[in-house]
């Protein structure tokens, strides 16, 4: 599949034909590579093991379920059907409303500035992930055994203001270099290597931790089912928001991806796949993790990038070929950290493109040095930065999203441009589940991690 070019004008009056991805696999590894990242990797198994393997799995799968089949369906189509990121797209949605096109315009900037605002915290996370990868290759992580203080300590110094300046301007410079190389050139190939590798790399690991004595105390915890949490509210909006965002689900990256897609292509099919396997990603690593942990007679007790840069040191360190599990482990999570971080940037480069009629390569120097310059000024702030856009700004993405492709641009609009390229229409309760279920939602996403302090 080639994907039929669109027109776009140049700042030299040529007009320019408009990129794409050339096979519906490079479209949906792209996409599963822009879901599969750090909520996958040191989120999921916590919140697994924080609220109990199975009594945790049940809600998040259902919510996996609809979000797919609603928002993921959504946002491919409506930046397909209008050939543009959420800025123009939601012009073209307020265009069809009420004739005029600049209020939608002006409310897609707020995605877009979303998705480069996380992209910089974002920018910050994969500079740690170089260095790990690194440190894990030359052996220096394995050389401090399991002494705690100077584990914690090497993160101490990296995680703070300035202290990880380097590794971090060569993610943005590896970064910027795929995204040059274009849509098909840069983003599909990387991904086509990436994506298969990380789950082969995922696979083989599962399979050693699994050899390990202990492990099984990981996975019995795993399948562990606790009907009276179950009935508990805040595990539901918790499993709500883990999968809204490992979904990639914000008003911008899916969006941006669907708009290179040919219309000859089942956006439902693609969808599927790209939940199916996000999920699979998500398993993967908590059959690593937590059984991994039990292995190491560790407690599971700490989320985010504590379990990923401390803790789990610590266990791989334990561990019989200990050095080779972390270098395959850091392997995996760069490639994730990598796909997620082309994908949040490449919203704000379209839009320098669409709005400044500059060429993909100037374009993405913009958008790179200014992510690089702020994310080597926020090293010190990172995680109030990435919740506070997290909380707000990406669920408000997303809910604006949903309005403008089923209230806004209307019901023959929405169908129209799901079922462009598939083998059957989408069934009637399509529009009606996105109306009335999504949409509320994803306001709730918005209120409760408000007063959760953070659900992604």
């Amino acid at each position: 599949m080639r994907k039929k070019g669109t027109k776009v004008m140049g700042n030299n009056g040529i007009e320019l034909e408009r990129d794409g991805f050339k096979s519906r696999t490079g479209f949906i590894l792209a996409c599963i590579g822009s879901a599969v990242g750090m909520g996958n990797i040191w989120r999921f198994p916590y919140m697994v093991s924080a609220w109990g393997g199975m009594t945790f799995l049940i809600p998040y799968v259902i919510f996996v379920i609809l979000i797919g089949s609603t928002g993921v369906i959504e946002e491919m189509a409506l930046g397909r059907a209008t050939k543009g990121g959420p800025i123009k797209a939601f012009g073209d949605c307020m265009q069809m409303r009420t004739g005029k096109r600049k209020a939608g315009e002006s409310i897609g900037f707020i995605p877009v500035l979303g998705s480069l605002a996380l992209a910089m915290g974002y920018t910050v996370v994969v500079g740690w992930i170089f260095k790990y990868t690194y440190l894990a290759f030359s052996g220096k992580l394995s050389a401090m055994g399991n002494d705690m203080s100077a584990i914690g300590g090497m993160f101490g110094s990296t995680a703070s203001s300035f202290g990880n300046n380097m590794w971090l301007i060569i993610a943005m410079v590896v970064t910027a270099v795929i995204m040059a190389l274009g849509i098909a050139g840069g983003i599909e190939k990387a991904n086509k290597v990436m994506m298969p590798l990380l789950f082969i790399m995922f696979v083989g690991l599962g399979i050693y931790i699994f050899t390990l004595h202990g492990s099984s105390a990981g996975y019995k915890y795993i399948f562990t089912l606790n009907p009276k949490g179950i009935l508990d509210i805040k595990l539901w909006i918790y499993a709500f928001g883990q999968a809204f965002f490992s979904l990639s689900i914000a008003g911008n990256g899916t969006v941006i991806y669907g708009s290179y897609l040919s219309d000859k292509e089942n956006v439902v099919t693609s969808a599927r796949n790209v939940a199916v396997f996000d999920t699979i990603a998500a398993l993967l690593a908590a059959f690593v993790i937590i059984p991994g942990m039990a292995a190491g007679g560790a407690e599971l007790s700490s989320g985010g990038p504590g379990l990923m840069f401390i803790y789990l040191v610590n266990v791989f360190n334990g561990m019989p070929g200990g050095k080779i599990v972390g270098i395959v482990f850091y392997v995996c999570v760069l490639f994730a950290g990598m796909s997620s971080l082309v994908n949040l940037y490449e919203a704000p480069v379209a839009t320098i493109q669409e709005k400044l009629k500059l060429n993909r390569v100037a374009s993405v120097g913009i958008i790179a040095v200014a992510g690089c310059v702020v994310s080597l000024v926020i090293q010190g702030i990172v995680s109030g930065w990435m919740d506070a856009v997290s909380i707000y700004i990406c669920p408000l993405g997303a809910m604006l999203a949903a309005i403008m492709f089923f209230w806004v641009a209307g019901k023959k609009f929405a169908v129209d441009a799901v079922n462009a390229g598939a083998d059957k229409p989408i069934g009637k309760w399509f529009v009606p589940l996105g109306k009335y279920v999504l949409v509320p939602l994803s306001l709730v996403a918005l209120i409760a991690g408000a007063l959760l302090g953070g659900i992604g």
